[in-house]
């Protein structure tokens, strides 16, 4: 089941199982069934001794298998096969499962383990979705550290008539106690906020007793990760608040331009990312958003960022890099739909449309990308765009062009998305060139239509572009003194990762010149830096 390479990887990883673990699967007699059983074979036979599997498990889904310690009741499950994206998951359950100590904070440890009732959860992923391993790895964490969370996690492509049954239609897609619970990514102290009532508050009396930060960044992204880097290089004291560290990056898929790196996907550069910001001195308050910037009452004084929690930080300088959002079409049905057949995400969703019909709205690099991406999985795609021709590169449209099930519409505006209540049945476009109004019948729409700048809480502090982007010159300066911004929230053209990373780098070098022109209460240290 596994290559030689994969067999050798794992068997490197399972040098730090401490404890035995158990297999345990429910199996029948169809293909899906023997390859696993195949792959949990390969598993144990790395292992040394320390992983056995069984066949006598009794799990309604099949194939489904156990990860248990033995001797406990420390244990999560997996129903199919988890490899793709989710192979990780697997891996890291091993470890953790088997006594190795996961990767956390020990007060996120301790939370875990002080939470009190019996949570069932249940997640359904795809293997080809970028967002689901961080749900199902920190349901899994935290089901190895308190026994009372128990955690499956569920291949919705391999379960079609579940994920029929319980409307699943995007993923991940977390229940709880049989209830919904969440759809989307969310990390360990997301999950902790949701099921710990008292977190929000515990942490905003902690924001509330930070000391004054000389530059303070808010957003986590490429360009908030780049900014934090270089004040911090600078010496000077550095935060950084972010609503999720990672950005719009945690959704990209594949990165083929990130210059020296061939190719990347979007997790795995967020994680580099974070990686690089904790090897500086930068304190970073992640979960928080950020809800009004007041400007300082003197030139050179505090200016505040006060956030949605109640809590507010102050700081000399600081530096907007808040990004941007998936843009919505803003037509009827729309929101009512959203994750009942209206998605956002090709990779993560695709699959749970295999053998229907969907559409995709936009005809840029990203909506075609995706047309070609669902073409291989659905019945068949209609593309609608706007404009009276197709914006993406000339490799890609006659790719789309060459695909049998493809149908493109051009010269058309969406105008509503129908549905039957539960789910998305159908879309209507007009036709621009002649008004004519046409409908299509179809499970499933994917929009693709560009970006918004996530700058709503920023109107009447600094100056906006007629698009709502922050307006900078060319040091990354707005119209607030002491305030600089980069990245895709700005006005600077082409929203590309390498140049969110310059602009944020740009922002914090323009704030530190700021500073050292100040009359400043405390003498700021620079640092031997390489240009």
């Amino acid at each position: 089941m596994l290559d030689a390479n994969l067999k050798s990887q794992l068997q490197g990883y399972l040098q730090n199982v401490r404890e035995p673990v158990e297999l345990v699967a429910s199996l029948d007699e169809g293909a899906k069934s023997r390859e696993l059983l195949a792959l949990l074979e390969d598993i144990a036979s790395v292992s040394d001794g320390k992983v056995t599997v069984s066949t006598g498990g009794d799990d309604a889904r099949r194939p489904a298998f156990e990860i248990r310690r033995k001797g406990s009741d420390v244990a999560v499950t997996f129903a199919g096969l988890p490899l793709g994206h989710e192979f990780t998951s697997l891996v890291l359950a091993l470890l953790q499962v088997g006594g190795h100590p996961p990767r956390v904070e020990p007060e996120v440890i301790e939370q875990i383990r002080s939470l009190d009732g019996d949570f069932r959860f249940e997640t359904y992923f795809s293997l080809s979705c970028q967002n689901c391993p961080d749900v199902v790895q920190a349901l899994n964490l935290m089901s190895v550290v308190n026994p009372r969370i128990r955690h499956v996690s569920i291949d919705g492509a391999l379960f079609q008539d579940e994920v029929e049954a319980r409307q699943v239609m995007a993923v991940p897609t977390t229940l709880l106690n049989g209830e919904p619970f969440a759809q989307g990514r969310m990390t360990v102290e997301q999950i902790l906020a949701q099921l710990d009532t008292g977190a929000a508050a515990r942490a905003a009396e902690k924001i509330r007793a930070k000391d004054a930060f000389d530059v303070l960044v808010i957003g986590g992204g490429p360009a908030g990760a780049a900014a934090a880097i270089y004040a911090a290089r600078k010496g000077i004291r550095t935060g950084l608040a972010a609503e999720r560290f990672g950005g719009q990056v945690l959704d990209t898929m594949s990165i083929e331009n990130f210059i020296s790196v061939p190719h990347t996907e979007g997790p795995k550069l967020a994680s580099g990312l974070e990686q690089h910001v904790k090897d500086y001195d930068v304190d970073v308050m992640n979960l928080q958003r950020a809800a009004r910037l007041v400007p300082a009452g003197v030139p050179g004084g505090l200016i505040e960022v006060e956030l949605e929690n109640g809590a507010s930080l102050k700081s000399r300088t600081v530096i907007l890099a808040t990004g941007a959002r998936w843009r919505q079409m803003g037509v009827p049905g729309e929101d009512e739909y959203r994750n009942k057949g209206v998605a956002y995400c090709p990779h993560c969703d695709g699959p749970l449309f295999k053998g229907k019909r969907v559409a995709v709205i936009g005809g840029g690099n990203s909506g075609v990308e995706a047309a070609i991406d669902l073409a291989g999985i659905v019945a068949h795609v209609t593309l609608i765009e706007y404009d009276s021709q197709l914006r993406a590169d000339a490799v890609l449209q006659r790719k789309l062009a060459s695909l049998p099930n493809v149908r493109i519409v051009t010269s058309a505006l969406t105008t509503e998305v129908h549905g039957d209540g539960a789910r998305v049945t159908g879309l209507t476009y007009k036709d621009r060139n002649g008004d004519a109004v046409h409908r299509v019948d179809l499970e499933g729409v994917f929009v693709q239509i560009g970006l918004v700048p996530n700058t709503e809480w920023l109107k009447g502090s600094v100056t906006l572009s007629r698009h709502g982007e922050i307006e900078t010159d060319h040091r990354g300066a707005t119209s607030v003194p002491g305030v600089f911004a980069g990245g895709d929230a700005t006005t600077t053209p082409y929203k590309q990762i390498v140049i969110a990373m310059g602009e944020g780098s740009k922002a914090a070098l323009s704030a530190f010149d700021y500073l050292i022109r100040l009359p400043a209460a405390e003498p700021v240290a620079e640092t031997a830096d390489a240009a």
